[in-house]
C-alpha cells in the first residue's frame, strides 16, 4: 500500500523536511514600533531616565542588538513580552522598527517570561518586584502541572513545591519573603508610592497593608498632615487594633504623634563652626575627646564659681 502525502501548497511538492523544519523555526523581524503594544498590566515602569537616555545614543549608533520577544495578537498587530524598555530606546532614538522573535505564546507563558526577562534589572522598586510576583504567581497556579512551561525550572514543579517556593527559588528570596512582597499590592497607591520612595520601610509596609481600605486613606491623610511614618512597632499595633475593629482617625493619629525612639530632639553643631579649631591631623575620636574635655573643664569651672558665691 502506498502512502499519500499531502502538500498543502506546490512549493511543498519540492521541498525537503529539512527545509520546512528551518522555515518553522523563529526568526528575527524587523517590526513596526507602531504595530507593538505594551503587555496589558506591564508592573515594571519605564522611566526616561539617564539610562534610559544612555540606551537610547546607544540604539541610535548602534541599533538594537538584543532582539525583542513579541507575540502576535488575534486581531493583528504584537505584543511586547520583553523588551519594554529597548522599545522606549528606540521611540527616542527616533528609530521606527525593532528587531524582534515573534513567537505564540498563551497568557501565562508570556507572563512568567515577561516577569523573568525583568527581574533581571538592577534597580527593581519594591512595588514593581510586589506586582510581578503576583502575576507569575498566578499565571503558575492557572498552569499547575502541565510540563509545557515556558521555562525548565517551572517545568520541575511537583506536589512538594509550592509556588511561592518556585518563584523564590528562581528570585533568590523565600517563599515568606515572596508573600510580604505581594501583600504589598494590598497597599493603596499613595502609601505604596511612598514605599518606592523609601519614605517608608519595608517591614511597617507590610503590617499597614492589613489595614482597611478607609484606614488607611486615614493612615496616609494623617502622615501628610503630621509628617511623618509609623514604625515598625506602630504599624504592628495599628494591624492589630485594625483586626479588633478599633482603629479609627483618633487612634491613628494618637500612635504617630507619640515620641519614637529614633525621633527625639538631637543636637547637631555644624561641622564648619568647629573645624577651624582643630589640627588637620585630628581623627574624629581626637576631635570629640578634645571637646569633651572643655566641656567637663568648664562644667567644674561654673561649679567652683556657684561653691564661691553661697
Amino acid at each position: 500500500m502506498r502512502a499519500h502525502i499531502k502538500l498543502t501548497t506546490v512549493d511543498d511538492l519540492f521541498s525537503t523536511e529539512e527545509s520546512r523544519a528551518d522555515e518553522q523555526r523563529e526568526k528575527v523581524m524587523d517590526i513596526l514600533l507602531a504595530e507593538i503594544s505594551d503587555f496589558p498590566g506591564h508592573p515594571f515602569k519605564v522611566r526616561a531616565d539617564e539610562a534610559m537616555l544612555e540606551m537610547a545614543d546607544s540604539v541610535k549608533q548602534y541599533g538594537v542588538l538584543v532582539p525583542g520577544l513579541v507575540r502576535p495578537k488575534t486581531d493583528g498587530g504584537y505584543e511586547m513580552v520583553a523588551g519594554h524598555r529597548r522599545k522606549k530606546a528606540s521611540e527616542l532614538a527616533g528609530i521606527e522598527t525593532m528587531p524582534c522573535i515573534v513567537r505564540e505564546l498563551d497568557d501565562d507563558q508570556a507572563t512568567i517570561i515577561m516577569v523573568d526577562s525583568n527581574l533581571q534589572r538592577e534597580n527593581i522598586s519594591p512595588s514593581e518586584k510586589a506586582f510581578a510576583y503576583k502575576m507569575k504567581l498566578e499565571a503558575i497556579k492557572r498552569q499547575g502541572a502541565r510540563t509545557d512551561l515556558t521555562s525548565a525550572q517551572v517545568a520541575q514543579k511537583s506536589a512538594s513545591k509550592t509556588s511561592r517556593q518556585i518563584i523564590g527559588e528562581q528570585a533568590g528570596e523565600s517563599p515568606h519573603q515572596i508573600s510580604r512582597y505581594i501583600r504589598l499590592t494590598e497597599l493603596s497607591p499613595p502609601i505604596l508610592e511612598m514605599v518606592d520612595e523609601k519614605r517608608i520601610a519595608f517591614n511597617p509596609a507590610v503590617e499597614i497593608s492589613y489595614l482597611a481600605e478607609k484606614e488607611q486613606q486615614a493612615l496616609y491623610d494623617t502622615m501628610q498632615s503630621e509628617d511623618c511614618t509609623p514604625s515598625l512597632a506602630q504599624a504592628q499595633r495599628m494591624k492589630k487594633l485594625s483586626q479588633d475593629g478599633r482603629l479609627n482617625v483618633d487612634v491613628i493619629f494618637s500612635i504617630l504623634t507619640e515620641e519614637k525612639p529614633n525621633q527625639k530632639e538631637k543636637f547637631n553643631i555644624q561641622r564648619e563652626r568647629i573645624d577651624r579649631f582643630f589640627p588637620r591631623d585630628f581623627s574624629e575620636k581626637q576631635k570629640e575627646d578634645l571637646i569633651v574635655q572643655l566641656l567637663e573643664s568648664w562644667y567644674k569651672k561654673r561649679q567652683r564659681e556657684r561653691e564661691q558665691e553661697r
